[in-house]
């Protein structure tokens, strides 16, 4: 069975997006201010942050004030990916989603900077969109239909 992804549209004090993808039984997880991106020619800022709980992977709500990452939350891609590469420094993965599909690779930044910070970009396959642009998914009907709740656990 492949593992899963998701990509987590999240309105917290400034819209982004979480990419998490199952890992050694939890969701290995990357903040990203601008998304995800389906044009190679964009790489896209990926903050490592804390593993969340596999259950987090199905979680829409809205995250009630005062808690961390307060604000709605909703499944904006899923689907299963195929691993290719895991390295300290580099992740080539294959992913098989609604609206993310074909090889991507992460890769930590060089330098200065915090260990934490990656690069997404997708890669040549055949299956890349230039100039594609990312949409985000939540509207006035989306948000009423959210429920304010708790999210699943943070892990550590």
């Amino acid at each position: 069975m492949c593992p899963i992804f998701v990509v987590h549209e999240h309105h917290a004090s400034r819209l982004h997006y979480d990419l998490r993808f199952e890992m050694g039984g939890v969701l290995r997880s990357w903040a990203m201010p601008k998304g995800p991106s389906m044009d190679p020619s964009q790489k896209r800022l990926a903050v490592e942050v804390e593993d969340h709980l596999l259950e987090y992977a199905d979680f829409e709500g809205i995250i009630p004030k005062g808690q961390y990452g307060a604000g709605p939350v909703l499944i904006w891609d899923r689907g299963t990916y195929e691993l290719e590469q895991m390295g300290e420094d580099r992740i080539l993965v294959v992913l098989r989603g609604e609206k993310l599909e074909g090889g991507f690779t992460l890769m930590r930044m060089k330098g200065k900077g915090p260990p934490n910070q990656w690069l997404l970009v997708k890669r040549k396959d055949g299956r890349e969109k230039p100039g594609w642009q990312l949409i985000p998914e939540l509207t006035q009907e989306r948000l009423a239909s959210l429920a304010e709740r708790e999210p699943p656990c943070q892990m550590g």
